[in-house]
């Protein structure tokens, strides 16, 4: 179980990585990115269902495209890999342990996608160098520290 979590946060980093790489690198646009990559890695799980377990089997397709989702993010905001892959483990982890009660309900992915995407440039506009949170604590530690010196 513990090694198909992995498989599956990889495979999501992978998605939100390779769909912004040929997205912006290779010009190709986030829609037509992401539906080669989802389409690719559908098909091998379609055409060779048998390579990896079946929970992997039908997860990785899955998480796949959620993750391509992430990927579809607009490189005004940060063009910033590092941001995609931990935006993509986010992803892997929620989905992971999301509640079987949501089965049936569309739009799961997307949300999902939005929600690790958000989560992931909140806190990495909460602890940039500019933050005015941050500022906003350094001054507070300022005061303190100079009133016990």
């Amino acid at each position: 179980m513990f090694i198909n979590s992995i498989i599956i946060i990889v495979t999501s980093m992978i998605g939100a990585i390779l769909t912004f790489y040929i997205s912006e690198s290779l010009n190709q646009g986030a829609v037509r990115a992401s539906s080669l990559l989802a389409l690719l890695v559908g098909l091998f799980f379609y055409v060779f269902p048998d390579v990896l377990n079946v929970y992997l089997t039908k997860s990785i397709p899955v998480v796949f495209i959620g993750a391509t989702f992430i990927g579809m993010a607009s490189p005004k905001g940060r063009n910033n890999y590092l941001l995609l892959a931990v935006a993509g483990v986010l992803f892997s982890l929620v989905y992971i342990n999301k509640s079987r009660f949501f089965n049936g309900y569309g739009g799961a992915l997307g949300t999902l996608a939005f929600i690790a995407l958000l989560s992931t440039l909140a806190l990495n506009h909460i602890f940039s160098r500019h933050s005015p949170v941050l500022k906003r604590l350094q001054s507070i530690k300022n005061k303190v520290f100079k009133y016990k010196s």
